[in-house]
């Protein structure tokens, strides 16, 4: 998020510990492999050795760091970068968050640091220095700096700073014993499918979908994805670890061992949050795989040998006890919107290719409000940009585009194209703004 002035304080806590730490995405977001080689990153390290210690000293906050510094995308041109206000903002097996102000700019950012074996490129790196999308927490830059210890190089990810999550928006609403506003659910919601439909048009699946790694503006409900620590670039027929994903948001192949799963995973994660922002609690908690794996018979039922299948055919003989699906309507709250648990049931799938794709998620008539001109905000704020997509957006499945642009979007659009309805030229985007 960018901004002068103060960051706003939030009204809504974060406990510490494991679940605190995971929070600490506020900012934190995929980083992307450098081509710079070993010597490369020993001597950037090196020019930047002064930058570790000063997070040491974050209690002098007006202390300004200056680094040498990649931008996160375009090309390799490091350019010095200075910043102060330094202040640590999450912790966990990670590494460290910080809180800084970019001097030149004066916008916040976030700094994720991480410790970086020099053998290998660092894949959360690689993966986001290709991202560039609304609804992903974009990587301004990065460099390295020296540890304490001989040889010990840190990879420093510069961030977008958002100042909420998803996680602690629910958590405001769940203390208070009221439900979160439906049309907040429906805003995040679609801007997480639409990064969804983004991430896995490029080949990646970010197999950590959780309130947590979802980054919200308050004020302007614009949604970011973040944390792209577990992200990986899926090629079909090599292998994965099936022990990916957070509690509460694993798909039900991964806890039946696959390792050939695909990026559906990320969507029944999202079916996942959905569920909860609705019921105002996890749908499928759970202390272990097995307890995970009982919660979820106990909704779907007991499933099919051809669903065991699907998800991993090496349990197809394995007896599981004969369980009825609970019908939808009686897991949620009886003033659940029917299109909210229709979209539900079809992101919460056994078989994973039966779940829908996120864009087909995105034309559901569930989000049917949110392409209507006049829908606003509680505050009375339009809503965050929408429908400004991409060429490349438009071409991943073109016959929902015409769900999924608005006629006052598309008449929008052809005014600043060649005058046909709905046109849109190559590198063009679409706005939503009336």
């Amino acid at each position: 998020m960018s901004g002068s002035g103060r960051p706003r304080t939030s009204s809504f806590a974060e406990p510490q510990g494991a679940s605190g730490a995971a929070a600490a995405s506020v900012g934190t977001a995929a980083v992307v492999g450098s081509n710079t080689g070993k010597s490369g990153v020993s001597q950037a390290s090196a020019n930047n050795s002064s930058a570790c210690a000063n997070f040491k000293l974050a209690r002098d906050s007006g202390k300004v760091t200056t680094v040498v510094a990649t931008p996160g995308q375009g090309p390799d041109r490091p350019h010095e970068v200075s910043y102060n206000d330094i202040k640590v903002i999450g912790n966990g097996s990670f590494g460290v968050v910080y809180q800084a102000r970019l001097i030149d700019s004066q916008e916040w950012v976030a700094i994720k640091k991480v410790l970086q074996d020099k053998r290998f490129k660092n894949r959360e790196l690689q993966i986001m220095r290709k991202l560039d999308h609304c609804n992903i927490v974009r990587l301004r830059y990065f460099f390295y700096c020296s540890g304490e210890k001989k040889d010990e190089v840190y990879l420093n990810l510069v961030l977008d700073y958002v100042p909420e999550t998803v996680y602690r928006v629910a958590r405001h609403f769940s203390k208070a014993k009221t439900i979160i506003p439906i049309i907040y659910v429906k805003v995040y919601m679609y801007q997480l499918f639409r990064s969804l439909a983004y991430i896995h048009s490029q080949g990646v699946c970010h197999r950590d979908i959780k309130p947590q790694n979802l980054l919200v503006d308050p004020e302007s409900a614009v949604l970011k994805l973040c944390d792209f620590g577990s992200a990986k670039q899926l090629v079909r027929g090599e292998p994965n670890v099936s022990y990916i994903c957070s509690r509460y948001y694993r798909a039900p192949e991964l806890i039946f061992g696959a390792t050939d799963y695909t990026s559906t995973i990320d969507i029944w994660s999202a079916g996942c949050v959905l569920a909860e922002l609705l019921m105002g609690q996890p749908i499928f908690p759970g202390d272990s795989g097995v307890d995970q794996l009982v919660e979820i018979i106990k909704v779907l039922g007991t499933p099919t040998r051809e669903q065991i299948r699907e998800m991993n055919p090496n349990y197809t003989e394995f007896k599981f006890p004969q369980i009825k699906a609970h019908p939808w309507t009686k897991v949620f709250k009886p003033r659940t919107p029917p299109e909210a648990i229709a979209l539900c049931s079809r992101l919460l799938e056994y078989t994973p290719v039966s779940r829908l794709s996120p864009l087909q998620a995105c034309a559901h008539s569930f989000f049917d409000e949110l392409r209507q001109p006049a829908t606003r905000l509680p505050s009375g704020r339009e809503l965050p940009p929408l429908f400004n997509f991409t060429t490349a957006e438009l071409m991943i499945q073109p016959q929902l585009n015409s769900t999924l642009i608005p006629p006052h979007a598309r008449a929008q659009t052809s005014a600043s194209t060649d005058g046909s309805e709905g046109s849109v030229q190559p590198g063009s985007t679409l706005t939503n703004s009336t």
